[in-house]
């Protein structure tokens, strides 16, 4: 679950009251943007490449902070890495990264903003060796959705995130991994009363 909070599923009125959702308790009902994350994107799954190391880069970012603030700052995120343009990312030089670090858009975390260009190569020797990420990713499952709540990790996670920092991939750790499936609909761990639990993929 999002940023740990732990409370009931929370009712939003919308179109005026007409239509009443049901969302996870996380989703901030007074921020637009992350209940438009939370009803169109978090739990979806996803098999676009491009889609899939966006939100693994950004999942990174969060690693000691909370996923509205990342999700409040993913313009200025798109923006400062050239669109998650693998290929660009990859290239990235000094003078690139020292430039990141003085992006007040983003999260200035030396570390992480050398983490990202690392993990994107890595990112695309597993595409390389797989064909594509997406079928890296859900071979873990043989494809399938894994559905659970109340959890920040999992053996899944445990298992996926050994694999990545084998390769060498940085801020991968269980915890990240088991949000980033979350993300991408690996794993859906929308509240049973959240009207997102079983709508169609």
């Amino acid at each position: 679950m999002k940023d740990a909070v732990d409370h009931k599923a929370q009712s939003t009125l919308e179109n005026g009251g007409a239509q009443e959702k049901i969302r996870c308790g996380w989703a901030n009902p007074n921020n637009p943007r992350y209940l438009q994350y939370h009803d169109q994107e978090w739990g979806v799954p996803v098999h676009d490449d491009h889609r899939l190391f966006e939100m693994l880069i950004l999942e990174s970012f969060q690693a000691g902070l909370s996923w509205e603030c990342i999700l409040n700052k993913r313009e200025a995120f798109v923006r400062a890495f050239d669109g998650f343009e693998l290929e660009k990312v990859c290239a990235y030089g000094e003078d690139k990264l020292a430039a990141l670090q003085q992006d007040p858009g983003i999260v200035r975390n030396r570390l992480k903003i050398r983490a990202a260009v690392n993990n994107a190569r890595i990112f695309r020797e597993i595409k390389r060796e797989w064909g594509s990420f997406a079928r890296y990713l859900w071979h873990w499952t043989d494809g399938k959705v894994v559905y659970e709540t109340g959890r920040v990790s999992s053996g899944l996670s445990d298992a996926v995130s050994r694999d990545l920092k084998r390769r060498g991939m940085k801020f991968v750790g269980t915890v990240i991994i088991y949000a980033y499936l979350q993300a991408v609909g690996v794993i859906n761990s929308h509240e049973d009363a959240c009207f997102c639990k079983h709508r169609a993929p």
